[in-house]
């Protein structure tokens, strides 16, 4: 995902409501277990989505300019989240350098618009700040690093700017290595092997999302600080290219990094994720990693969506116009819903948080993926 406010704007729920599909799971997803997390817990945790955005669900707002509609900000207050690593669109032509800044400076603007619910998260600091304080932080990310070109100096511009995570590659090939839809999977370039000493430099994070195999393992070998994989499936529990093999996981962990589990239909063969399905790749994740190196990247908005005509006719055009650009993944496609229908809407994780300890998870191991494990990430590589 790419978006940011101004995606797919008729598609979102209303606060407080759910979509149909989201109420039929309820009882599934409820019926894991007697034991609950908890509100009171929830409410102490830190809570880190490490891929997400906050468009806006109010379909009178078309424009990435407007301030922010009052439904959207219910839905921040009362999703009880933490911090969202949200992505800077930038497309993939044109000046995307240009793009990039232009992205932050609206978002800036955001941010000061609504200061008491939105924060921007440049330290480790900022985490703790905007959970006593109860806004909303917004890290910044780039989901590819195709807009640096050849000049690894933008790197500290864009770090300057208050980028705080940065995407090697795209599911294509880019200057700095292979994305994981390349058949070759000729892994890291050299010019990507000097991007992660410049990222450590800058102490922008490395997320190997969408790379292939190969460059994760070359990438999590060169690396000095710990790396993410923000949002991910496992591999071995469903063989598809945007997952993630063992052997990377575990290195991954062995660098002190975190993978975070996607609400994507990546989980499954085919339709939309159940909670079941999820839990199975978050279980199959901690029992490779170890529940210190697990976390939460949904790669999908904070608040739930209307699965209707529109949000359809939206999933159709975007898939054509990833079709066109070579960037689609097998499995994409107008009735590849992006999204768990049982936590479609901005209180999500707190059911979530409900349904693992339900499961037999214990509290500790809860509030390790629900942030606490991204935020220990974040606190290493920014200071």
């Amino acid at each position: 995902m790419r978006n940011g406010f101004s995606v797919s704007r008729r598609h979102f729920l209303a606060q407080g409501s759910l979509s149909t599909l989201a109420l039929a799971g309820l009882a599934t997803s409820w019926a894991a277990g007697e034991r609950r997390f908890g509100a009171r817990n929830y409410e102490r945790a830190i809570v880190i989505d490490a891929l997400s955005t906050v468009s806006d669900p109010d379909p009178a707002v078309t424009s990435l300019e407007a301030a922010p509609s009052e439904r959207l900000l219910r839905d921040i207050r009362d999703s009880g989240v933490t911090a969202i690593s949200m992505t800077l669109s930038v497309g993939s032509t044109g000046d995307r350098m240009a793009k990039a800044q232009y992205k932050i400076a609206l978002f800036d603007e955001k941010v000061l618009a609504v200061p008491e619910v939105l924060i921007r998260v440049r330290r480790a600091a900022d985490l703790r700040v905007a959970k006593e304080s109860r806004r909303l932080g917004l890290i910044y990310n780039l989901q590819d690093s195709s807009l640096l070109e050849n000049d690894l100096a933008r790197v500290a511009t864009l770090a300057a700017l208050g980028v705080r995570q940065l995407q090697m590659t795209y599911n294509t090939r880019n200057l700095v290595g292979d994305g994981c839809l390349e058949r070759n999977d000729a892994g890291l370039s050299n010019l990507g092997r000097s991007l992660v000493a410049a990222l450590q430099g800058s102490r922008i994070v490395m997320d190997l999302s969408h790379a292939g195999a190969r460059t994760i393992a070359e990438a999590i070998a060169e690396a000095k600080l710990p790396p993410i994989i923000s949002h991910t499936g496992c591999r071995d529990v469903r063989d598809h290219p945007r997952n993630v093999y063992d052997r990377e996981l575990r290195a991954l962990a062995g660098k002190g990094g975190v993978a975070g589990i996607y609400f994507m239909p990546f989980l499954v063969e085919r339709g939309a994720a159940t909670p079941d399905d999820l839990f199975r790749h978050l279980q199959h994740a901690v029992d490779v990693c170890g529940e210190e190196h697990v976390g939460l990247g949904t790669d999908g908005p904070l608040s739930g969506i209307e699965i209707d005509d529109d949000y359809r006719k939206y999933l159709r055009e975007e898939f054509e116009s990833r079709t066109r650009q070579g960037i689609a993944a097998p499995g994409e496609g107008p009735d590849a819903y992006q999204l768990i229908p049982a936590y479609n809407d901005a209180r999500r994780f707190q059911r979530l948080a409900d349904d693992l300890v339900g499961r037999g998870w214990t509290e500790k191991r809860v509030e390790r993926v629900l942030g606490a494990n991204f935020a220990r990430v974040y606190g290493e590589v920014w200071g």
